[in-house]
């Protein structure tokens, strides 16, 4: 079994990109299941969702305590203590950071895969969202998509524009370049590693 948390801010879309990752593994075939944590709703607060799936049936019910990689919407929750996003982390998970910043500039999260997309500039690029507070979840699920490989791109569209209700196209694009953006970090990552261990 998988098991993804996401953390964001209300109104940055963590429920809805449970839930598109979520449909988007389910038309893969597999179990899933894509749920909130209850609690504070407001625009702006600390919001959890979950996420698993599994080749077999999923009979937990739970919360995630121990996920295998973190999805981070909002930069500023790392370091805050009431978030406490990277709690049970499995040791050598991966968490995706919504950030303009290179991933070696989090050196509290030591010890984790680390990869970082700007998805704020991707979720301005195709206007979704205000230029202040851009919605960010569907670039940060086609980033999602691209690490883990948990759904084909045709599935993660086919989810979203099952899922949104304006704008349909521009968050097919918007994951689209999300996905682009790990793909390229991943690259220059595996070349800076040959040219350490040329």
């Amino acid at each position: 079994m998988i098991e993804i948390r996401i953390h964001g801010r209300g109104g940055q879309g963590a429920v809805i990109a449970s839930q598109i990752l979520a449909q988007a593994a389910f038309r893969e075939g597999m179990h899933v299941q894509a749920f909130p944590a209850f609690g504070s709703e407001r625009r702006g607060a600390p919001v959890t969702a979950f996420f698993r799936l599994d080749r077999a049936s999923i009979w937990v019910r739970s919360e995630v305590y121990q996920p295998n990689g973190l999805m981070i919407l909002d930069q500023s929750l790392i370091g805050l203590k009431s978030a406490n996003v990277t709690a049970g982390l499995q040791p050598g998970g991966w968490i995706l950071i919504n950030s303009p910043k290179d991933a070696s500039e989090f050196a509290e999260l030591q010890g984790f895969a680390v990869t970082t997309v700007d998805a704020s500039a991707i979720g301005r690029r195709h206007k979704l969202g205000s230029p202040t507070a851009p919605i960010v979840n569907t670039a940060m699920v086609g980033a999602v998509a691209e690490l883990t490989g948990i759904a084909s791109s045709e599935n993660l569209a086919e989810a979203i524009r099952g899922a949104v209700p304006v704008k349909v196209e521009e968050n097919v694009a918007a994951a689209q370049q999300g996905a682009q953006a790990v793909r390229k970090y991943r690259v220059a990552e595996d070349r800076s590693r040959e040219h350490v261990n040329a």
